[in-house]
């Protein structure tokens, strides 16, 4: 059995913190998606002191003032940030947060790494179900989708993921539906059974052949 990240004694911390961040940046910097935001969390060096329970980072400050220190290092520029956000009631963006703080503890791995195998528009379609039941329920709910898409990668999956783009950006830039893009990547669909203009449709976006995103047989 994999041992927590840190001590329990921080964990409400770092879960109500790193929910504060991620709702933060929705509602004041929603031009940093928070793919972007979390690949930042790291190049700063904050996601590792987090992942390995720093008290001065966990509980020590603020999931606002998180976002600051993240986003002023990454930029090189100290900014005028509006102050915390007074709510009586959360977004889902806060659960985002909120709830990969306690899988990460319980995983003891990167953020990246969990992000690599559930992403944002994952978390978004689980959060209706999940949001209101306990956070150990919804960590093994979280960890079942995991496993099942520790296969390979599809190659639609791959080309995606170069171009930075999220299921939804690709969705809208190709006209495919989100859904229907979901079901290729996780295989629920075979891509190679796509009618054709789906799939140039989608290669044309991803800078790529249509061939390339098809599924080796």
């Amino acid at each position: 059995m994999t041992t927590p990240a840190f001590s329990e004694l921080y964990l409400d911390d770092a879960m109500r913190n790193l929910g504060e961040m991620t709702e933060y940046t929705m509602l004041v910097t929603p031009e940093i998606r928070l793919e972007e935001l979390f690949r930042m969390f790291t190049i700063s060096g904050y996601a590792d002191r987090f992942e390995h329970g720093d008290p001065a980072v966990v509980s020590g400050m603020s999931g606002t003032e998180l976002h600051h220190r993240i986003v002023d290092k990454c930029y090189g520029e100290y900014r005028k940030w509006p102050p915390a956000l007074v709510k009586y009631d959360t977004e889902a963006e806060y659960w985002y947060g909120y709830i990969l703080a306690y899988v990460q503890w319980k995983l003891s791995c990167s953020f990246l790494d969990i992000l690599e195998k559930v992403t944002f528009d994952t978390l978004g379609r689980l959060y209706p179900a999940l949001h209101t039941v306990s956070e150990e329920r919804a960590f093994i709910e979280i960890e079942k989708m995991m496993n099942a898409t520790g296969t390979q990668a599809t190659r639609l999956q791959e080309y995606r993921k170069r171009l930075g783009m999220s299921q939804k950006e690709l969705a809208d830039a190709s006209g495919v539906n989100v859904r229907t893009l979901q079901q290729y990547e996780i295989r629920d669909k075979d891509i190679n059974r796509a009618s054709t203009d789906k799939i140039i449709s989608l290669a044309k976006v991803l800078k790529c052949t249509p061939e390339d995103i098809l599924e080796l047989q």
